[in-house]
């Protein structure tokens, strides 16, 4: 069976830390295992990447912390088609993801 392929932006890796969202965060660190355990193929963009590198510390080299634990593949989006591709994509909450493993 192939691996869904999983897009993660920004939010939902800063969710890794929100603790003001204590559910959200706890569904992000379980989907979080499941990246590890590389039940998913995960993807990131660029964009994702260099957001991450403007976060502010502490936060900026625990997320890096967090992506080094997973295996991803880097897409090289520019701003000008990340609007296009969000429409050639489903966009779902982790929960999503989480609630389609029950």
């Amino acid at each position: 069976m192939r691996k869904l392929k999983v897009y993660l932006d920004t939010s939902v890796i800063s969710h890794l830390l929100q603790e003001d969202v204590p559910e959200k965060m706890a569904d992000t660190r379980k989907l979080w295992e499941m990246f590890k355990n590389k039940k998913y193929e995960v993807y990131l963009s660029t964009i994702v990447l260099k957001e991450i590198q403007k976060c502010p510390e502490p936060k900026r080299t625990q997320l890096i912390d967090y992506l080094n634990e997973i295996e991803f593949t880097t897409l090289d989006i520019t701003e000008d088609v990340t609007a296009v591709a969000y429409k050639m994509i489903e966009i779902w909450n982790p929960s999503v993801l989480l609630e389609s493993e029950d």
